[in-house]
């Protein structure tokens, strides 16, 4: 299928996630979202609540087609966005673009936006295995080694999902794009990539003994 096809015929694709400005840089490829949230930890909520918009940036992760996130039980973007539209982004910052005129300057990037209308996952089992795939995109491995969740610690916690099926992505990937006259101004011009990697893990002053330092995330 061409590119052409693809955003044309995406189930992904809806009034509401189509993309119109910068349309040219948008894609409605399922596994390219997937991957975009995937590389990702951070995604920032959209919610209208009794006409006040909000916005709250949140940890999530992905089982399958479903895009999850957490928090406490009585959370805004857990309690009051159960049955109630959201609109979630995930962007990824790659580079600066810089031009030869202000004007021109950019930045090259990642983004998924999904819309949807959360459920709540209640089930106790079932939050469990979704909090252990979540941890094991935090740090994989880990889950086996800590104390276990208790019930107290579950009822605490609200889980909430949406499904990916109304989403669009937009990316720039590529150098500035200047005005035919002004390729020959007399300044740089070029990208500036932002290189995205996990630090040494720092110890907790309060341990006690030496333990194996965690695997790092599975994003960025």
């Amino acid at each position: 299928m061409s590119q052409a096809d693809e955003l044309n015929t995406s189930p992904l694709k809806t009034d509401k996630s189509k993309v119109r400005r910068g349309a040219k840089r948008a894609s409605y490829d399922k596994q390219q979202i997937l991957d975009i949230l995937d590389a990702s930890l951070m995604c920032h909520v959209a919610q209208s609540i009794d006409g006040q918009p909000f916005v709250t940036p949140t940890c999530h992760w992905r089982d399958g087609d479903y895009f999850y996130w957490h928090g406490l039980s009585s959370a805004r973007n857990v309690k009051n966005a159960v049955a109630q539209p959201v609109c979630i982004n995930v962007t990824h910052l790659d580079a600066l673009v810089m031009a030869r005129s202000a004007m021109h300057h950019s930045v090259n990037y990642r983004s998924v936006t999904l819309f949807g209308t959360p459920e709540a996952v209640t089930d106790a089992a079932e939050k469990e295995r979704l909090l252990k795939v979540f941890l094991e995109k935090v740090s994989p491995g880990r889950w086996e080694s800590l104390r276990p969740i208790n019930e107290q610690e579950l009822k605490a916690t609200g889980l909430v999902r949406i499904p990916i099926n109304e989403a669009s992505a937009k990316v720039r990937a590529e150098g500035p794009v200047d005005d035919d006259q002004d390729y020959d101004w007399p300044v740089w011009a070029g990208l500036i990539p932002m290189n995205k990697q996990w630090g040494l893990a720092e110890t907790d002053p309060k341990q006690r003994q030496h333990y194996e330092s965690p695997n790092r995330p599975n994003a960025f």
